[in-house]
């Protein structure tokens, strides 16, 4: 599991060990190697580098993290080569999908039903749509899913071979993504992690993740 701030990581580490499995934290630093862990978890975070896909940035978007960036990247195509499984949450969901070719809206119209900020960080911000015959619906065994939300930035040219798990039942805006030609390839652009402790849908994300390990 790799993370930037250390107390940011905790939630997904007791995700991961209600699952059943023994996280390993790492630093995003550069020159990390997956090694003998049997997964990749990405964790959210500070907005990617626009300049990795292509634009400059504009005022909303935050400073760049480069050495986190290059360091998710390697782990990405590490993952991928080795076809191990691979789960990304909120900014792991964009690394994922600038590395492999899309790019971002760096600041969505609709920022504000996406940006809910609250004591409570389960508390649910929106619905998503669920499309069928993904893998994330065979995790949901629903149509629908109330998520929460706190990203201003999302997918907007989806990279080639990802498939749209997930929109936004309002705006559309693309909320999960996934990676057919792996074994366990799925993003989502909400925070299971906070959700996971009280809604059994959400901890099902991280148990078919475990479950693939």
């Amino acid at each position: 599991m790799v993370y930037r701030e250390a107390v940011e990581a905790e939630p997904y580490a007791r995700a991961v060990e209600a699952a059943g499995a023994e996280p390993v934290l790492r630093e995003a630093v550069p020159g990390l190697k997956l090694g003998e862990c049997r997964g990749l978890l990405l964790t959210g975070g500070s907005d990617v580098d626009p300049s990795l896909y292509g634009e400059t940035p504009v005022p909303e978007t935050e400073p760049p993290d480069p050495d986190r960036d290059s360091a998710e990247a390697a782990l990405i195509d590490e993952a991928l080569a080795r076809d191990l499984p691979l789960l990304a949450i909120c900014r792991g969901m964009q690394i994922l999908n600038v590395h492999l070719g899309g790019s971002l809206v760096q600041h969505l119209p609709t920022a504000a039903r996406h940006v809910r900020r609250t004591p409570d960080k389960s508390l649910p911000a929106h619905r998503v749509t669920i499309e069928p015959g993904t893998l994330l619906s065979s995790i949901a065994g629903s149509e629908i899913w109330e998520v929460n939300s706190r990203h201003h930035q999302a997918i907007a040219r989806l990279a080639p071979g990802l498939r749209v798990g997930a929109r936004d039942a309002e705006d559309g805006t693309i909320e999960a993504v996934e990676l057919p030609q792996r074994r366990f390839v799925l993003a989502v652009q909400w925070h299971p992690e906070n959700q996971a402790p009280t809604d059994a849908g959400q901890r099902r994300l991280f148990e078919r993740f475990v479950a693939t390990l």
